[in-house]
């Protein structure tokens, strides 16, 4: 795919608000805000499970982000100084996180891959925190089309340990520039939320937290009548199909992109080992001691790419935490019970040799799903990060494939 260049996109940020009484009503970067009562004991930007982060557990999450965060500093072009502030960094609580992004994002943005190589015009980026219900600051971002009418939303669930603000600002332009308005959330505890790192302390609270996101997107009477759509990745396939199990008649259809329905064999501890973490994990929730091969490895097919996940220096890449692993395997088991329920129009996308998501499950999801407007689409030899780790072609052909997905669906709704 080739892009003409073109002027850079236009940017609006906001940093984290000042706190203030719940119910507040504000609005930043379009999305309305809401502040939180009585905080003269909480430390900015920790949530209640970070400020219990204390201790042995805290020096050992800080050596390990040294000693995880110690390895590209072979960055090429990157300033010995920047590289060592990353390094050092303790990525534990959200302001570090925001601190190591910032300085980091036109490093990032500068990085030879096709998403970031490509250039879109007449595209408007905005960036807010929003304290949600649960009194944590939400980091969301949206890419809207300045010169076109907005066709439908697309609203994203990230990945395990990710963040929207990397490879997804490559995928999120794309869809802007042929006309849809793109909103993303980093979840709590991950890329430039509040929360501890990495820690999923309940699956289902994760999932309200997205839905209270995106429903108050949805109600904003610019987008009132659109279509909108899920777009659900990894991890965030597991989080889009449980909003839909939460909501089934609030969203015009899904994107699953490697969705985890089910974690490969490869990828999990054996059962005896399962069962002593989940003991384990009711009394150290917040410890980082289970097992992991090298995601990278195993997601990105193509080695310079590959070598690129480094760049995405806010990303979880330590140990899962024990409570985040078992909430994870619970959330799969009950996906892999639950497939008949899923109503919705869908589309599956999913690499032939990926060993992280099974794609056996992605085609019994197919099977059994009770929707009749579904399609699946098997990439041969592709791995589980299809749209960042592959060729380029196979990445703008995935990406070609969902919005000839969306035309159809909006078309069809216009219709």
């Amino acid at each position: 795919m080739s892009s003409s260049a073109s002027p850079p996109p236009s940017t609006a940020f906001r940093s984290p608000p000042p706190r203030a009484a719940r119910g507040d009503s504000l609005t930043r970067g379009g999305f309305p805000c809401r502040q939180k009562h009585n905080n003269k004991n909480k430390i900015e930007g920790e949530g209640e499970e970070g400020r219990e982060e204390k201790g042995i557990n805290g020096r050992v999450a800080a050596a390990a982000s040294v000693a995880l965060s110690a390895v590209p500093m072979g960055w090429e072009g990157v300033d010995e100084r920047l590289a060592k502030m990353v390094a050092e960094a303790n990525l534990d609580q959200a302001p570090e996180r925001r601190r190591v992004r910032d300085a980091f994002r036109d490093v990032q943005l500068g990085i030879d891959h096709c998403l970031f190589k490509a250039q879109y015009s007449g595209i408007k980026m905005e960036e807010s925190y929003e304290v949600n219900s649960r009194g944590l600051q939400i980091f969301m971002k949206s890419w809207l089309p300045e010169n076109c009418k907005i066709k439908g939303l697309v609203c994203f669930c990230h990945g395990y340990g990710d963040t929207c603000t990397f490879f997804f600002e490559g995928i999120s332009k794309k869809l802007a520039s042929v006309g849809y308005g793109v909103f993303a959330m980093d979840y709590p505890g991950f890329g430039l939320s509040e929360g501890l790192h990495g820690y999923i302390p309940s699956f289902d609270s994760l999932v309200d937290d997205v839905i209270e996101c995106f429903s108050k997107i949805k109600e904003n009477p610019e987008y009132q009548g659109l279509p909108s759509f899920l777009f659900g990745q990894s991890m965030g396939g597991a989080v889009a199909l449980k909003v839909h199990f939460k909501q089934p008649h609030t969203w015009d259809g899904a994107i699953l992109v490697a969705p985890m329905c089910k974690m490969a064999d490869d990828v999990i501890p054996p059962w005896p080992v399962q069962q002593i973490l989940i003991c384990i994990a009711k009394i150290l929730p917040r410890e980082k001691l289970v097992p992991q091969k090298d995601l990278a490895e195993m997601s990105f097919k193509d080695i310079k790419k590959r070598e690129q996940c480094s760049y995405n220096v806010i990303a979880y890449k330590d140990k899962p935490r024990l409570r985040t692993a078992v909430e994870m395997l619970r959330t799969t088991q009950e996906i892999e019970r639950r497939l008949e329920e899923i109503s919705l129009p869908l589309i599956i996308l999913h690499g032939e040799a990926d060993i992280v998501t099974d794609p056996s499950v992605s085609k019994a999801l197919y099977e059994k799903t009770s929707s009749l407007d579904k399609k699946l689409c098997l990439y041969k030899d592709a791995y589980h990060s299809i749209l960042e780790g592959e060729s380029d072609e196979m990445i703008f052909k995935v990406l070609d494939d969902i919005i000839s997905w969306l035309e159809e669906h909006c078309c069809r709704r216009a219709n």
